[in-house]
């Protein structure tokens, strides 16, 4: 069956789509890998090369996300009025936010009582499309100035370190520092992705769209995109070199040349350092060069998973906790009973009964196979169906 022809932007697709498939590595590492609970893939005490590249080149998949997020805004909006623009932003920034409340807490933990709600990329992505709605009716040129200072200025913030559970640290817990509050006796919230640089990225984003209007030149795109790219590959070797600004964390010579060079490129992603967004944005603006023209069979498979990432985003975490549960179920002898007594820990539970980083690949491949083929359904009936407004929410 051949794909449906769309008015969307193919090479943008494209490369969600591939961000999104790695994304479910991570994921799937998460729940499946033995060592997922017990030691940090980026702690050089305890990885392996091959371990911290398969956390490094997940690393791409948020900032790429809340990236080509904003986009999407612009391109949504590059048809329509201010006020409707604005409209859509702001209703699918809250919506998104409820979703990670309600349904990614759930789906992630399987918890009925939400004693633990974990704040992740869809509640940034919600918060920044939330502030973007407001930036829409700035001129483009102070967007971008917004964009890059929240981005790129906002590690001098690094050294505000807040503490407890009053507004005032709540505030900073949202805005910069991941961090927890207990919300009563029995339920905690933690705030994974701390909003101020996803803000400024999805502001980015949004400026980015400019270059994908209608008329304009490919040659010139193309050209922008391969300064932008290689000239934030190039700062983030000069800021990293230079070793006293751009992230949380330096990076220290090491007693092995492999351990240096991941300690190098051991950047932080909570809240995400401008070293993490140079060096996984970069290389991105490159491959949306790469992709400008590409059509074939690869390229039509990850552009599927690239068209309904929401969908995608849901199903897949769903599946893979759910085979996680039905592993331990089936391999382990008594394995009904670990399940009972990992209720109250399920995503730790889950990891530390996990399988070898091989087996892990596998589990990824084999889930990538399998939704691929629910994701192109739903990728064609959104597309046949493009009078239901509705399905943009989703």
């Amino acid at each position: 069956m051949a794909l449906v022809k769309s008015t969307r932007i193919t090479s943008i697709d494209i490369l969600r789509g591939l961000v999104m498939v790695l994304m479910a590595l991570d994921h799937v590492r998460d729940y499946f890998h033995y060592d997922a609970a017990i030691h940090d893939p980026t702690d050089l005490e305890t990885t392996t090369p091959f371990l911290f590249f398969t956390r490094f080149i997940t690393h791409f998949c948020a900032p790429v996300f809340v990236f080509l997020a904003g986009t999407s805004a612009f391109l949504y909006g590059s048809n329509k009025t201010k006020p409707r623009l604005f409209k859509f932003l702001f209703t699918r920034g809250v919506w998104l936010i409820i979703l990670e409340i309600v349904l990614n807490t759930f789906i992630w933990t399987f918890d009925f009582t939400y004693s633990f709600i974990l704040l992740q990329v869809i509640w940034a992505i919600g918060i920044s499309m939330v502030c973007l709605s407001f930036f829409i009716f700035l001129p483009k040129k102070i967007i971008a100035i917004i964009g890059f200072i929240l981005v790129g200025l906002h590690n001098m913030l690094d050294n505000i370190v807040m503490q407890g559970s009053g507004l005032k640290s709540v505030m900073w817990y949202i805005l910069h520092q991941a961090n927890g509050i207990p919300m009563g006796e029995t339920r905690f919230v933690y705030f994974a992705y701390p909003v101020i640089p996803w803000i400024g990225l999805m502001a980015l984003g949004y400026c980015l769209g400019s270059l994908y209007t209608k008329g304009y030149n490919a040659d010139v795109r193309k050209k922008w995109l391969l300064r932008l790219g290689m000239g934030s590959i190039l700062l983030f070797v000069i800021l990293r070199s230079l070793n006293n600004y751009g992230d949380l964390v330096p990076w220290i010579s090491q007693d092995t040349t492999a351990k240096t060079i991941i300690s190098f490129f051991n950047v932080t992603k909570y809240p995400p350092s401008l070293a993490y967004l140079l060096i996984t944005i970069g290389p991105s603006l490159l491959l949306l060069q790469v992709f400008e023209n590409l059509k074939n069979k690869i390229s039509d498979f990850f552009l599927v998973f690239g068209r309904v990432p929401l969908f995608y985003y849901f199903i897949h975490v769903f599946i893979i906790h759910i085979g996680a549960m039905i592993g331990i179920a089936l391999l382990n002898e008594n394995g009904m009973e670990l399940l009972s007594t990992i209720a109250g820990n399920p995503i730790g539970g889950l990891a530390s009964h996990g399988y070898s980083l091989f087996t892990t690949y596998m589990v990824w491949l084999a889930l990538v196979f399998l939704l691929y083929f629910p994701c192109k359904k739903y990728m064609i009936y959104k597309a046949n169906n493009k009078d239901k407004s509705w399905l943009s929410y989703f």
